[in-house]
């Protein structure tokens, strides 16, 4: 008798030798001889529901009595079980070979046996335990996309901050890259010299590169059949940014505009990692390009397709589901250490000279410091500043809030009256 394993890997098959006195302890045994999974962490049951339990003690109280006959469950030829095992207690390392196939053959490669074994499956916690925005930062950055932008087109930015002892990330300012924001599309183009400042900036405020921000055009989801949180290319963008920073704790922030129980629109924003699984399919070079590369040539923002099958839900597929790659992260707000009232940097007019005078008029009951506590102007200013030791002191005067030595103060108040 063959009795299916449905778990949140997907789905095995077992050969049952003796059904007749079978009993769910069997099919236990069976499992960590052929499945390798250890009898004391599973939990068996018909019930579908098991798979959602939130802990162990949970999908026991879902689990029959292991000495239950497999005929007292009404299980037969075919029918299925279902497995839960804690995932953060066990890594699922050795994986059954798939099931014999009828009719013609076909060589496999290397590759193709590879590509079989690797299962997409949803990822229980994220490696960041909480994002807390700076209220100022995200305010700003909604106001344009809201009254500027009006949701028409797409928006990014690069997320600065601090990592937490506990895996909380603390947002303190957006920089806002070159970029040209489409309906369903954003192209951003790397300045690596503005990025050598803002990595300058973020080094003296005792800061670094911590996520990626990007909005959700209202016309994007026109032609689709269904909502979803991230588009395909959103993904990429995620999964290529969370790649290259190599912080576990490295956050994706999803910024849209949604329609409230009474009629009118209010501003989200929600918090995601990209699995592991996803940053290790980008790394190894398994997404399909945006032309089409896999499975069908029209692109569909819902679903984020491979080069090769990979094993979703039990079937091999080349087109994954985008949730299957999402972790959603607990988001919060905080009061930071910066202010965002200078001009930003990259939107639709240049930043002028005259920009930095009217700040500091506006700031001038404030300690000077003070004044100049606001990560935009201090990209303003780092253009005129040697890159390795002015804009990193600049930075770590604003970082401890100490005394702007004199020759810095005359020169900015200089570069502000020649404006």
């Amino acid at each position: 008798m063959i009795i299916r394993i449905r778990s949140r890997d997907g789905v095995d098959r077992l050969d049952v030798p003796d059904p007749s006195s079978a009993t769910l302890a069997t099919i236990i045994s069976l499992i960590e001889t052929h499945l390798h999974i250890p009898s004391h962490l599973q939990s068996l049951s018909p019930n579908q529901s098991i798979l959602l339990s939130k802990s162990p003690s949970d999908a026991s109280s879902l689990s029959p009595d292991p000495s239950t006959p497999l005929s007292s469950l009404g299980l037969s030829h075919g029918s299925i079980l279902y497995l839960y095992y804690d995932p953060s207690s066990f890594s699922r390392t050795s994986l059954p070979p798939p099931p014999p196939s009828f009719g013609p053959r076909r060589k496999m490669t290397i590759d193709d046996l590879v590509a079989r074994q690797v299962r997409v499956v949803r990822q229980d916690s994220p490696h960041c335990s909480l994002a807390s925005f700076d209220r100022d930062s995200a305010h700003s950055f909604q106001l344009f996309l809201s009254e500027s932008l009006a949701f028409s087109v797409k928006r990014g930015g690069f997320l600065y901050g601090r990592v937490g002892d506990e895996g909380e990330v603390w947002v303190d300012f957006i920089y806002e890259p070159p970029q040209h924001g489409m309906d369903g599309r954003l192209v951003i183009t790397r300045d690596p010299e503005e990025e050598k400042l803002v990595e300058a900036i973020a080094a003296g405020l005792g800061m670094r590169k911590v996520g990626f921000i990007v909005s959700r055009s209202i016309g994007e989801d026109r032609g689709t059949d269904g909502e979803y949180t991230m588009t395909a290319r959103e993904v990429r963008l995620a999964a290529e940014y969370q790649a290259e920073s190599g912080l576990a704790e490295w956050v994706t922030v999803v910024v849209k505009l949604e329609v409230n129980e009474d009629g009118g629109a209010d501003v989200h924003f929600e918090a995601f990692q990209m699995s592991d699984v996803c940053v290790k399919l980008w790394k190894d070079g398994w997404f399909a390009d945006e032309e089409g590369e896999g499975e069908g040539k029209e692109y569909d923002p819902k679903v984020t397709k491979m080069k090769k099958d990979v094993v979703v839900g039990g079937k091999d597929t080349k087109v994954v589901d985008n949730d299957f790659f999402l972790v959603v992260v607990k988001i919060a707000d905080h009061e930071g250490p910066l202010s965002t009232a200078f001009p930003i940097e990259n939107r639709n007019l240049p930043v002028m000279p005259r920009a930095l005078k009217n700040h500091l008029d506006r700031m001038k009951s404030l300690p000077f410091v003070k004044r100049i506590s606001d990560f935009h102007l201090l990209l303003f200013l780092a253009r005129f500043l040697d890159v390795n030791a002015d804009v990193p002191l600049l930075a770590e005067c604003v970082s401890k809030q100490a005394n702007v030595p004199d020759g810095y103060k005359l020169l900015i108040e200089s570069m502000a009256a020649s404006s």
